[in-house]
Parts: C-alpha cells; structure tokens; sequence
C-alpha cells in the first residue's frame, strides 16, 4: 500500500515506511472501524493520556502517516495525523465523538459508553479505575489513501 501511496505521491517517496496498526482490540471492531476509516466516516480515535505517560511515549503528533490494517494485519487505509487535543472525558463534545464514531446517531452517548467500557477494561490490568476527569488523548487524522 505504502508503494501505491508514494507512486501516485512521489513528494513523500523519501519519507520511512510508516508504522501500521489495527484500532481496538478485538477482530470485530478493528474490521468495522477500518472499514469506517476507508469509507471517510471515521476521522479521530481517542487513547488514555496515562498510557502514554505509563510508558514515557511522545503524544502523536501533526503529520504523522500510519498504515491502518484490518485485525490479520492486512493494509486498509493510511491517514495523517492532522490534530491533537487532551481533553478530560467528561468533556468530549458530540462532534469530536461523531468523527470517532463515524456515525451520527447518538455519538456522544455511544462514544462515551464505548470508550467508557474500553478504558475501564484496560485500566483494570494496572488496579485503577476510570473516572469522569481522566485525560484522553483525542487525535484527529484524515484518510490520504485510498483517494475517494
């Protein structure tokens, strides 16, 4: 995929094969959200700034390419990091959550369960607990390729 990007792109034929991830964790929902992502209706993901402050890793950062995959590690999509906010859970507005969640029905309610859930999940691991002042990571990116 990177090959056909940079082909059709030759002003980023210098830069490094970018790193290629999956999002989620389980097949189901990193299939539907690629496909999501493909299809332009997905347009953020949101991480747990404490992930990020638990391994000493840098936030994304603006212009930064990854290679999303499906859940077998198959290439769907590469998207660009095009804005970065941390932002306490509690105040997630509905459009942040609509471009999460590609859809338009319910997003913040849906966002705030999913994500709500997915944390909780997460954080039991290392005995801590989600709360409504929890920082997330909201990174917002655009799908360059495939070009609709």
């Amino acid at each position: 995929m990177w090959n056909a990007f940079t082909e059709s792109n030759p002003e980023f034929k210098k830069e490094e094969l970018p790193e290629s991830t999956f999002f989620h964790d389980n097949e189901a929902d990193a299939n539907r959200l690629a496909e999501l992502i493909v299809n332009g209706k997905k347009k953020a993901g949101s991480n747990l700034y404490h992930w990020y402050e638990e391994v000493n890793a840098d936030l994304p950062k603006i212009g930064t390419k990854s290679i999303v995959t499906d859940f077998d590690g198959k290439a769907r999509a590469i998207i660009e990091t095009i804005k970065v906010d941390t932002i306490p859970f509690h105040q997630i507005s509905a459009a942040y959550a609509e471009m999460d969640m590609g859809t338009t029905i319910e997003p913040l309610k849906k966002w705030k369960k999913a994500h709500w859930d997915f944390f909780a999940n997460a954080l039991e691991e290392s005995g801590k607990k989600p709360t409504e002042d929890m920082l997330i990571v909201c990174e917002k990116f655009e799908t360059i390729w495939p070009k609709k």
